[in-house]
């Protein structure tokens, strides 16, 4: 199925961005016909930027490619469960369908903790896709941890 070959493509931004040195976090924006326009890695440390995750990365280069603020009919599939600051730049974007994969228990923004998406404040709320390569998503997170902790 193509979510899953997008969820690959987003899978293999967060190895790149593993070998890094960032947290390995993967984005992919699919246009309306399926074809990739952005794509992008957890960049926070190469850039000493604490907004450069992965979703705000892909969005900014979609946003850039297509020479628009917003990416109606847009997809977007992360390796991650988005934190509220990526969750409010999704609903900003009017991205149209959201998939990611594992969930984040401790700085989720979606299905955890604030859950954005119902707030009343929110203008937009895309369809909402988890679990979507959640078993290589949470290995590759857990992998990444365990080295930086010398276990």
């Amino acid at each position: 199925m193509a979510f899953n070959s997008h969820m690959i493509g987003a899978l293999g931004e967060a190895r790149a961005a593993a070998g890094r040195g960032e947290v390995p976090v993967g984005a992919v924006i699919v246009g309306p016909s399926g074809e990739v326009v952005a794509k992008a890695g957890n960049r926070t440390r190469e850039l000493n930027d604490p907004t450069a995750h992965a979703e705000m990365l892909a969005i900014r280069a979609a946003c850039a490619a297509l020479g628009q603020e917003r990416l109606s009919g847009h997809d977007l599939y992360v390796t991650l469960e988005p934190c509220p600051m990526c969750a409010a730049a999704i609903g900003f974007a009017r991205i149209r369908r959201l998939y990611y994969g594992a969930a984040d228990p401790k700085s989720g923004g979606v299905g955890q903790g604030p859950a954005v998406f119902s707030h009343p404040q929110c203008h937009h709320v895309p369809e909402i896709y988890d679990g979507i390569g959640e078993t290589e998503s949470a290995a590759l997170l857990r992998q990444f941890f365990l080295e930086r902790r010398g276990a």
